[in-house]
């Protein structure tokens, strides 16, 4: 047997659900490792054992001091899936390990309810926090979480129905694998009113083409503000605007208090909306083609009382054709008809004003310039490339969104 040390995944079925290697590395341990609930499982094999601290420093400390060979560790489910694995391969080295997982009641759960979990969002309520994780179940189409005794299923459901979060089907599945395993399907406010055992995880599935709600307005803001607080059409979400991007988008239209502002390809509006709190003496046009997108454009602009926010229902350049000249343009889209929309939008820009694009392909990119140039517009370009934080455990990573590509461009200023 190898000198490494063994993690060993255990489901709740218990020393039946182990495969045969599992069981051959176990009986020849010289020291059985892990917690006490997992330890009774062995108590009769005859190896020395030593309950571990549920603390993972002192988890580490404790196998570092270990002496007796070979060591195995027991632990639950997949060691590696929000496990402790994962910190004891960083800590200690991964060289020092052989891990022998078995199947997580994540993955149990998934398969209970007959759902990918592909894309899902899945978190620890043990590791984050509760308003953290309500505002990333917003936007989520499917969830999966492991619950805890101070933040029971029906907690987090009560959480998410105070946030106006309805539209997800909840599933609370209960001792996975074990003879008394129970699935629990039912809407938010009915999860909301039950209790359930402490050994669960929790599966939510939208509603299919259920907007997200917006959160709510309490310090809103005068731009940037989160793109949680735009509602948002389904499946379609992610052609919003990102909120860093759209601060930088807006200091680069150089609006005043009395700008006229085309936002061509608006959407759910998030641009037009802060271009219109930054011009409350102006008027901003917002022009969307896609009815769905338009009537979410309209709510999301009586939610911030923009009154100087004009919704146009239309395709350019025919939507425009009436309105007064714009000081500035911003133009959001995919596709070659960007190319198509700037070379119309540009004789109506004034003299002196900006035009600012947001793509997110190479190719459209080229092209963009290409056209600026003919216009004699001399485009500047940005790459904008944020990365957010997420919490894994007891650790930070900076996870990166798709770079976006900001062309700015400013039309000679002939006025004498």
């Amino acid at each position: 047997m190898s000198d490494k040390i063994t993690i060993i995944g255990i489901g709740d079925d218990g020393v039946d659900g182990l495969t045969r290697q599992a069981h051959d590395t176990i009986s020849q341990a010289q020291l059985l490792l892990g917690p006490s609930n997992l330890l009774a499982k062995f108590e009769h094999t005859g190896q020395s054992q030593l309950p571990l601290s549920a603390d993972l420093e002192e988890m580490a400390a404790t196998i570092s001091a270990a002496t007796e060979t070979p060591i195995v560790i027991l632990t639950s489910g997949d060691p590696l899936f929000y496990g402790t694995a994962r910190f004891l391969c960083e800590k200690l080295g991964k060289d020092r390990f052989e891990v022998l997982p078995h199947v997580s009641s994540m993955q149990l759960a998934f398969a209970r309810v007959k759902e990918s979990w592909d894309e899902a969002y899945l978190t620890n309520l043990a590791t984050q926090s509760l308003p953290r994780v309500v505002q990333r179940i917003r936007s989520a189409e499917k969830v999966g979480l492991f619950t805890t005794e101070q933040t029971p299923p029906a907690k987090l459901a009560q959480s998410l129905l105070d946030q106006g979060i309805d539209y997800f089907t909840a599933y609370i599945c209960e001792n996975l694998g074990s003879p008394d395993e129970r699935v629990t399907r039912g809407l938010l406010p009915e999860i909301a009113q039950q209790s359930f055992g402490g050994l669960n995880v929790m599966v939510l599935v939208r509603h299919p083409d259920v907007p997200d709600r917006p959160s709510g307005l309490k310090g809103k803001r005068l731009f940037g503000n989160h793109d949680e607080c735009f509602l948002q059409s389904r499946p379609k979400r992610g052609l919003l605007t990102r909120s860093e991007v759209r601060v930088i988008a807006l200091s680069e239209l150089n609006l005043c208090s009395q700008s006229v502002v085309w936002d061509i390809g608006a959407g759910s509006g998030s641009v037009a909306i802060e271009a219109a709190q930054l011009a409350p003496e102006g008027s901003v046009y917002a022009i969307e083609m896609d009815p769905e997108d338009y009537n979410l454009l309209i709510e999301n602009s009586k939610t911030f009382g923009t009154d100087n926010l004009t919704p146009i229902l239309g395709e350019a350049p025919d939507a425009w054709r009436d309105l007064p000249s714009p000081d500035a343009v911003f133009v959001g889209g995919t596709g070659r008809a960007v190319v198509g929309l700037i070379e119309a939008v540009w004789p109506r820009l004034r003299s002196g004003g900006r035009l600012v694009i947001n793509v997110a392909s190479l190719d459209n990119l080229t092209a963009i310039e290409a056209a600026l140039k003919a216009l004699n517009g001399e485009p500047q370009i940005m790459m904008v490339n944020i990365s957010r934080s997420q919490q894994q455990m007891d650790h930070i990573r900076l996870e990166s969104s798709n770079p976006s590509f900001l062309v700015t461009a400013v039309k000679a200023n002939t006025d004498h």
